[in-house]
């Protein structure tokens, strides 16, 4: 007695190589296109994540605020989204484990402090990154990136 197998998985073959390479190729030109694009804008990503990290820390400020009453002082910085306040206005509301994620006061894209205004000049609270170069003003990648200002 003879077992044959379903017509179906008989017929059934692999690739070719040459339907291999066709593959590759493909992905390849692809890749060609696509990588350069993305590899040529490194500056407009941090301007980008900069914008995020000072969105991120407006919200941080808002619920201290809604904790403490108002915003913490120039002098006092930041860092009062991550350790309770010795000084100045010290609330008893503080939210345990601060208010920001990972318990630090994050760098901007560059490795530079963000710089704190409270009260600011154009609202509540300012937030800088000064670009690149670390300077106020400046243009392309050196320029500043505000709280105030949006795209």
């Amino acid at each position: 007695m003879q077992l044959s197998l379903p017509r179906a998985v008989s017929n059934r073959r692999g690739f070719t190589l040459i339907e291999l390479m066709v593959v590759i190729v493909i992905l390849g030109i692809l890749a060609g296109l696509i990588v350069p694009r993305i590899m040529g804008r490194p500056e407009q990503a941090k301007k980008l994540k900069a914008r995020m990290q000072i969105e991120s820390i407006s919200t941080a400020l808002k619920l201290y605020k809604l904790d403490n009453g108002s915003y913490p002082t120039t002098e006092q910085g930041l860092q009062a989204l991550v350790e309770q306040p010795s000084s100045g206005n010290t609330s008893k509301n503080w939210r345990k484990g601060g208010y920001l994620e990972k318990g630090k006061v994050p760098k901007d894209p560059w490795g530079n402090d963000f710089i704190y205004l409270s009260p600011g000049i154009h609202d509540y609270f300012d937030i800088i990154a000064y670009g690149a170069d670390g300077a106020a003003g400046g243009e392309d990648k050196n320029a500043d990136i505000n709280s105030w200002e949006s795209e």
